[in-house]
């Protein structure tokens, strides 16, 4: 049984959330432990609550009169055992901060069942992990949606015009973050393979010599696909000693 706790200043929105909560109890077995209109008055009633009603998850509006959405998820983040955030709101120009703030998702207005239903099944497995810091997720807007990608999913960051792809095995999803900005952010996972190319440590898999003029070049194999992407002359020492226990290949 999900204990879920609702912060919105609307009450409609509210009476809403808790009709999608009652239509997919079937699915998602879970109950209401309290209701506040703005950040402090939530932060006020989940500290009362009590043990057996500690919630589990909390359904968070952005823009709130007084202490907003982000800034009670800050507060929340702060305490021992802090509710699993799912932001819903009707603005998409908060998703980056929203998901710094390790929310599970975000979900726009008006909420359907079946996103919330997504939602709250991931609430369980993110109680059990231990607590991160720095981001796990990344979010794009596409089609009048807001995407998660899980930053574990990316094989590689290819920096195009004023976008970023990001590859996964499934697609390309399209970031609006800078390339500089997620290599530092994300250093431990992604090496440079070039001026405008990042890729995961752990989706190389071996790297094939490509004879195309006098000297060639070295291109990177990654796990599930069949692209290779080129390393750079200047980067290739610095790829080469970052790899040394993985082989390359020759191809003509």
């Amino acid at each position: 049984m999900l204990r879920v706790f609702i912060a919105d200043d609307e009450a409609p929105a509210r009476l809403r959330l808790r009709a999608l909560l009652s239509d997919i109890e079937a699915e998602m077995p879970n109950r209401v432990v309290g209701e506040a209109a703005n950040g402090q008055e939530a932060l006020d009633r989940l500290a009362a609550l009590p043990a057996e009603d500690r919630a589990d998850v909390a359904l968070v509006d952005i823009r709130m009169p007084g202490m907003d959405g982000v800034e009670l998820a800050a507060r929340l983040a702060e305490l021992p055992q802090p509710p699993v955030l799912v932001f819903c709101t009707a603005y998409d120009q908060y998703a980056v901060r929203a998901f710094e703030l390790q929310a599970v998702d975000y979900l726009m207005k008006p909420v359907r069942a079946h996103r919330l239903l997504d939602a709250l099944r991931r609430v369980p497995e993110r109680r059990l992990q231990p607590a991160e810091t720095g981001r796990t997720q990344l979010s794009c807007s596409e089609r009048g949606r807001i995407l998660l990608l899980p930053v574990a999913d990316i094989l590689y960051l290819r920096a195009e015009l004023k976008y970023v792809t990001a590859r996964t095995a499934a697609r390309e999803y399209l970031l609006e973050e800078a390339l500089a900005a997620l290599e530092q952010e994300f250093a431990r996972r992604f090496v440079r393979i070039h001026r405008n190319c990042l890729v995961a440590r752990d989706a190389v898999v071996g790297f094939e010599h490509v004879r195309d003029g006098a000297e060639g070049h070295w291109a990177v194999v990654l796990r599930g696909l069949d692209e290779r992407l080129p390393v750079s002359r200047r980067q290739w020492a610095q790829v080469r000693a970052e790899f040394a226990d993985i082989r390359g290949t020759e191809r003509g």
